[in-house]
């Protein structure tokens, strides 16, 4: 895992720069792993996904009408 921190208001030197930019193009190119609490959702998983952020009220309500009851799907 590489971390990267710079302090607010301190300008990098160009050699600092450089290793920066080294190391986060080096972070790119390695795979994506998962951790075992939060694994890669499956594409079943991934249908079922609602997002929560709506444009307005009237959105949001229509979207919460017609969810399903937790209690009805098995």
């Amino acid at each position: 895992m590489t971390i990267v921190r710079y302090t607010d208001g301190k300008e990098l030197t160009s050699e600092e720069q450089e290793e920066a930019r080294r190391r986060i193009q080096e972070a790119a190119k390695r795979p994506y792993t998962y951790d075992p609490d939060s694994p890669l959702l499956t594409e079943r998983q991934l249908s079922e996904f609602r997002p929560v952020n709506f444009d307005n009220m009237e959105e949001r309500t229509q979207a919460m009408q017609n969810q399903k009851s937790p209690a009805l799907v098995q």
